[in-house]
């Protein structure tokens, strides 16, 4: 685990559900322009421009993501990886909701929701890897 991620482990990012969205695209692609964002998310957002230069801001300022000055425009691109996201974020909820265990929340998840046998089959699969490492 690297120190960013050590570091949001202790301290996981907060990064809003439509700061997410624009993130997604980053890390999709980049770097991207504002108006290049702002046109993906025109296919799924209804947001005006500004509230996407307000998000990008944001995220700058939380030092996810940065920019670089081309011309007289700015193209932005994530600083953080989205595994490391991932990995800070599911091990903090796992930590939050399931006292740092995994076998609670497989057990919790298996009997609310219908578990298919391709996921049964990868999970068994990852269990064997983890059994001869």
């Amino acid at each position: 685990m690297n120190d960013q991620v050590k570091s949001m482990v202790k301290k996981e990012p907060k990064i809003s559900p439509a700061e997410l969205k624009v993130l997604e695209i980053l890390w999709k692609s980049s770097p991207l322009s504002s108006s290049q964002i702002i046109d993906v998310l025109k296919n799924i957002e209804n947001w005006h421009n500004q509230t996407v230069k307000t998000l990008l801001s944001r995220l700058v300022n939380k030092k996810i993501i940065s920019y670089k000055q081309e011309g007289n425009r700015y193209l932005y691109f994530p600083l953080l990886k989205k595994q490391d996201y991932q990995k800070a974020t599911s091990y903090g909820f796992i930590k939050r909701v399931f006292g740092g265990k995994i076998s609670p929340m497989v057990a919790y998840f298996s009997r609310q929701e219908k578990i298919s046998k391709d996921d049964i089959k990868e999970l068994k699969a990852i269990i064997k890897k983890l059994e001869t490492e």
